[in-house]
């Protein structure tokens, strides 16, 4: 006898329950208010679109003629980028053991070092290069700066991480033979985790390159620079053009950069 086909069993459907419905309005009705209070005109913006789609008609036709002046500001992005991660880097390294409870054993000094580093973390990266712009003057050397504190953070903050998940046993077998402090990191740390400082200096170094085009926006040098002059001159069709350069060379950066770190990891 044949047998009939059994229907496969499907999962029951959940109700939409009141718990879904009030987070639903909660989220609309902050919507609203968030617009009210922003004073968001939305007949206006309509109003405007016509304008932006005339500046994206003019963003369609690229100035190639203006590529010979992009080089210089675009090399000088580059290695305000590579500068700043180096010493960024540099100065997060040996910070990093500071920082790390299974080599400084003291509670005080690594919270302490972990505080400072958590604060300079929290200052955004465009205050700091408004800040430095005021110190120092517009020029790259604010950018430099900037940059370098934010590596500073970034790179301390994933260096330390990942000194504390290394393998204790090198460690342990070091201390057991009377080896100092130094030569524990020496030759049990620092041999584990070389390869990790390494592929997050490389992500901060890919960050940083986008990073640095932005910061010309406030007079820290770099091809951010250049854009923001072409586009308080409207001039949309060497925004265009710029767009594309960075575009282009951050996706280089990214892509070798990638594939390096995959090969240190």
């Amino acid at each position: 006898m044949s047998q009939k086909p059994t229907a496969s069993p499907t999962l029951p459907k959940k109700p939409f329950g009141w718990e879904k419905l009030v987070i639903t309005g909660l989220m609309v009705g902050g919507l609203i208010w968030s617009g009210i209070v922003t004073e968001v005109n939305v007949p206006q913006f309509v109003a405007n679109f016509g304008q932006f789609a005339q500046i994206i008609v003019e963003m369609l036709k690229p100035d190639w003629s203006y590529v010979s002046y992009v080089v210089a500001p675009l090399i000088q992005t580059i290695k305000m980028a590579v500068i700043g991660t180096a010493i960024g880097a540099g100065l997060a390294f040996p910070y990093a053991f500071l920082v790390s409870r299974n080599v400084v054993t003291n509670r005080f000094v690594t919270g302490l070092f972990r505080f400072i580093l958590n604060i300079i973390r929290t200052i955004p990266d465009l205050l700091l290069a408004a800040l430095f712009v005021a110190v120092v003057g517009i020029g790259p050397v604010a950018g430099i700066i900037t940059l370098a504190i934010f590596s500073f953070g970034m790179v301390g903050k994933l260096f330390f991480e990942a000194v504390e998940t290394i393998d204790e046993g090198p460690i342990e077998a070091l201390k057991a033979s009377g080896a100092n402090q130094w030569e524990i990191v020496r030759y049990a740390v620092i041999p584990q985790v070389m390869g990790y400082f390494v592929s997050y200096t490389l992500y901060a170094f890919e960050i940083n390159v986008r990073a640095s085009t932005v910061l010309g926006y406030v007079g820290a040098g770099g091809i951010g620079l250049f854009l923001q002059q072409n586009l308080s001159q409207f001039r949309y069709d060497r925004v265009s053009l710029m767009v594309l350069v960075i575009f282009a060379v951050v996706l280089v950066i990214d892509y070798v950069s990638s594939k390096t770190r995959e090969a240190l990891l």
